[in-house]
C-alpha cells in the first residue's frame, strides 16, 4: 500500500506510462479527444488503451483527494 502513496511513483508514472509516447502528441490526449468526439470507431483495444494510460492519472488524483482530505 505504501507504493500507491509515493508521490513520486505516481508522478512518474503519469510522466511515462501516462503520456507515452509523446510525440506527436501525447496517447492519452488523442484516445481522450476520440473519447470526447464520440468514440466512432473505437474498439475494445481502444479502451484497453484508455484504461492502461489513464490508470496512473486516476492514481494520481486519489493521492491528491486523500492529501487534501487529511
Amino acid at each position: 500500500m505504501k507504493l500507491l502513496n509515493d508521490w513520486r511513483i505516481i508522478i512518474l508514472l503519469c510522466l511515462t506510462l501516462g503520456f507515452a509516447p509523446f510525440f506527436p502528441e501525447p496517447h492519452i490526449i488523442g484516445k481522450l479527444k476520440w473519447l470526447v468526439g464520440g468514440a466512432n470507431g473505437m474498439t475494445a483495444k481502444d479502451y484497453f488503451d484508455v484504461l492502461l494510460h489513464g490508470f496512473p492519472f486516476v492514481l494520481l488524483l486519489r493521492l491528491m483527494y486523500l492529501k487534501i482530505k487529511k
